[in-house]
Parts: structure tokens; sequence; C-alpha cells
């Protein structure tokens, strides 16, 4: 038998949140500028989840740092644009996180999302004032796969770590939680490879939709 979970922390891109469409957007907006060929939304996709190098090395491949950097920063400011303009809770979150407040437990986010950007792509959705935590990648000193960003999550809503359940769809998702000592989960919907395997990352589950955190919170 589960151990009864206190909170739901949650990874944001690809995970709470649908933000592919518009960092494809921005992505193809910067390879027309650089008198490149957009990319298929397909092959953008499973990348979001790396951020913005993960999708700069995608579209422009190995490249020297000044130039990356610079890339990278104007995508940056193409995204912080039109930040949310198709960005939108993956489908079942709105009436699981109604359900979470009806049992009296507690959410948040921790993303490796600088804070500039997660702060208000987070108020555009209304979800800032509904949070209970909100960790971005530049709160604390590091990032995941380190187990920082959790610990400190788990600290802001005064929780030990073992009470709180983390769901991400990447692999430094779950290296941070169990580093962390937090029960974690595959979102399987989110940004995942065909290359990746998450069978291999040592989860405590794997789920095919929100609705599924059921079992794990309110059994």
């Amino acid at each position: 038998m589960r151990a009864k979970k206190q909170a739901l922390l949650l990874d944001l891109d690809g995970t709470l949140l649908d933000t592919a469409p518009d960092m494809a957007a921005a992505l193809n907006i910067l390879l027309v500028e650089e008198q490149r060929a957009p990319l298929p939304f397909v092959q953008i996709r499973p990348v979001v989840s790396h951020g913005s190098v993960g999708l700069i090395r995608l579209a422009f491949g190995t490249l020297e740092d000044t130039e990356r950097q610079r890339l990278v920063n104007r995508f940056l400011a193409i995204y912080r644009d039109a930040l949310a303009v198709h960005s939108q809770m993956f489908a079942g979150f709105t009436a699981l996180l109604q359900q979470v407040r009806n049992h009296n437990l507690r959410w948040g986010v921790v993303t490796n999302k600088p804070a500039w950007l997660t702060d208000p792509l987070m108020a555009s959705l209304g979800l800032d004032t509904q949070a209970d935590c909100i960790v971005s990648g530049d709160t604390v000193s590091e990032r995941k796969p380190h187990p920082l960003p959790l610990l400190h999550a788990a600290q802001l809503i005064g929780l030990q770590p073992q009470d709180c359940l983390y769901v991400g769809d990447a692999e430094r998702d779950i290296q941070a939680a169990r580093a962390a000592g937090m029960s974690s989960l595959v979102a399987l919907w989110g940004y995942i490879a065909h290359t990746d395997q998450p069978h291999a990352w040592q989860a405590d589950g794997m789920i095919n939709q929100p609705e599924q955190l059921h079992e794990w919170l309110f059994a």
C-alpha cells in the first residue's frame, strides 16, 4: 500500500502545460530569420522539454559557444513576446487540481524554465495565484536533475520530501525526485522522444493521462 501524499509537484513544459505550439512557433520564426526552412511540429515537440539549448541544437546542430548563445538569446526573445498564444494545461488538469484543493492537498511547479518566462506564463493562465509554490530554473543555485529545486519546493510548502509526489516527462525530473527522496511518476503524455526509454528511468510509475494521478493521490 502506497503512503498517502500531501502534495503534488509538477514539471511545467510537457507535464502541466502544453507549451510546445508556442515554442515551436518561436523556433520556426528564428529559422526563417536565419534563412533556413522551418521544421515540422512533430520533429520539434519531443525536444521542447530540453529547453532553448536543446531546440537550438535540433535546429542548427553543433555550434561554437558564441553563436549558440546568440541564437538562444534570440529564440528566447521571440518566445517571450508570444509566450501564451496557444499554450494551455493538458486536458484533465483543471478537474484534477480542483480535486487536489478539495482534498486539502497542496500543489506546485518545479521547472528549469527561468522565472522571467515561468512567472508571466503561469499568470497568463491564472495559475500563479493557485499554485502553493513555483520554483523556476533560477530560483535556487541548481537546476534539475539536482534535487535542490525539489527540496526547496517542499520547504516552501512546509512538507517533508517523502510527503510529495513529483511528476515529469524527462529523465532529469525522475533523477531529481529520486535524489530528493520523493516519489516520482513519468508523464507519458509529455515531450518524450521515440529514442527515450522512460521505463528505465526508475520512476515509481508511469501514467498516460493526468486522471491517473487519482489513484496516487486520493486512494
